[in-house]
């Protein structure tokens, strides 16, 4: 017969060896310990890398509103120059017409009292002393109009060489008073589409200002190359050259080296090379003297006359 539950012995079961079960590693491992010393490194290294870059960027800003401040001024001082410019070109103007209304005349009365010192050659040197005067205020009044005219070209074809020949031609005795020889190597069937009349100026203009350099004689060479994308017309003289100082100024209007003048004369080379669609530009030769370049760009010239 069984025994009643309440007699029955318990048994009891042994002790279980294995330890408890952890859910949670008390001290962290190697192996973690390297892993979280990577990621601060990693970290650090992409802090480092988006420092310099954001260093680069701030330079790069920095240089970009000290060059927009720089043009800004550059800007602002060309707009001041234009307006002060646009002033002294409606004066001067009002002004050369003035004058130019009044030479007229003398010209006239300086022509009829030459005739009548046919045989007077004291009287005739004197006159040629007068006339002289009159054709360098001539000039003067010619510089102040062309200056404030602001026309636009009007083109047409024509032969280069024939334009610089009558340049020349024009001032023979000035040429031959000063001792200047002229050397022309200009190629007879050389054409140009542009305002003949403007860039006559022009030449003329370049050609005494190498006079004035040469007050005691010289050279003047006046060369052209005609490439395929521009005409190059080159006016040299034996002179001192011109200074770094020069070089930058010449071609602003009434600066000038002379003590006399109006330093209007290479800005109105400047003024045709630039209605033409090109430039001027001035360098010293290799010897000695300086030389004016005139460049007319083909398309340019080619375009407007279309």
């Amino acid at each position: 017969m069984s025994q009643p539950l309440k007699n029955r012995v318990c048994s009891t079961t042994p002790e279980d060896p294995s330890p408890p079960l952890k859910l949670f590693d008390a001290e962290p491992s190697e192996q973690d310990e390297s892993l979280a010393s990577a990621d601060i490194e990693s970290l650090l290294a992409a802090w480092h890398s988006a420092t310099l870059r954001l260093e680069q960027t701030h330079a790069t800003l920095q240089s970009e509103v000290s060059r927009l401040s720089d043009e800004l001024e550059r800007k602002n001082r060309e707009l001041a120059q234009r307006n002060r410019l646009a002033d002294l070109g409606e004066m001067a103007s009002h002004v050369a017409h003035e004058v130019k209304n009044n030479l007229v005349p003398v010209a006239l009365y300086l022509s009829l009292l030459r005739r009548r010192l046919t045989n007077d050659g004291e009287g005739l040197d004197i006159l040629s002393q007068v006339e002289a005067g009159f054709t360098s205020l001539d000039t003067t009044v010619n510089d102040l109009l062309s200056f404030a005219a602001h026309r636009q070209p009007q083109w047409n074809n024509f032969l280069v060489c024939s334009l610089v020949e009558e340049v020349i031609e024009s001032i023979a005795p000035q040429l031959d008073a000063q001792g200047v020889e002229v050397d022309l190597d200009v190629p007879p069937n050389t054409p140009l589409w542009g305002d003949r009349e403007m860039i006559r100026r022009a030449v003329l203009n370049l050609v005494l200002n190498s006079l004035d350099a040469m007050p005691n004689g010289g050279e003047l060479v006046i060369t052209s190359y005609d490439g395929a994308d521009a005409l190059e017309l080159e006016v040299a003289d034996s002179g001192p050259g011109v200074t770094e100082e020069q070089q930058r100024r010449l071609f602003e209007p009434f600066y000038s080296t002379k003590q006399t003048g109006t330093g209007l004369g290479l800005a109105i080379v400047d003024q045709v090379a630039q209605a033409h669609g090109g430039s001027v530009t001035v360098a010293n030769c290799p010897e000695r003297g300086a030389a004016f370049t005139i460049r007319f760009p083909r398309q340019a010239t080619m375009g407007a006359a279309a």
